[in-house]
């Protein structure tokens, strides 16, 4: 049996990861390990909101992920894949690696944005950080517009 970590971000291209790691799951009689990461917020200045409207606005946007993240595992056990979901807090790359090795994952299932290689370059990307990173393999789902 293969162990499938799958990132969810909620972009555009979710419903397309989705699908691909049930069609995965099923071929090769898989269980599903779906992850969602959230950064910490950063402040910066004197002038940021107050720890406690920034700690009830990350429980909040945590709260509604995980909610997510359950509809989504109830899709996969409906058909009739195991399936768990967590939210992890951290840097989404090295979250998803400690993820990756706490399930045993033979492949990491995660979405491409396709925001182009100057956005790529200058921002960086989670896709290539966790290709850099992984001791697995990994399947990248494009986004079709």
């Amino acid at each position: 049996m293969k162990t499938f970590l799958v990132p969810i971000d909620f972009s555009a291209v979710t419903e397309e990861v989705i699908d691909t790691a049930v069609s995965f799951a099923r071929a090769f009689e898989g269980k599903v390990a779906l992850i969602h990461v959230v950064q910490p917020p950063v402040v910066t200045s004197e002038f940021a909101l107050p720890v406690e409207v920034l700690q009830e606005a990350v429980a909040s946007g945590e709260r509604a992920a995980k909610a997510k993240l359950d509809t989504y595992a109830e899709m996969f056990r409906t058909a009739g894949i195991a399936c768990e979901a967590k939210v992890n807090h951290g840097p989404p790359v090295t979250m998803i690696r400690e993820e990756a090795e706490r399930v045993a994952a033979d492949y990491i299932i995660m979405g491409s944005h396709g925001h182009g290689k100057l956005y790529d370059f200058l921002v960086g990307s989670t896709a290539s950080g966790v290709m850099k990173k992984a001791d697995c393999g990994i399947v990248i789902v494009p986004h079709k517009e």
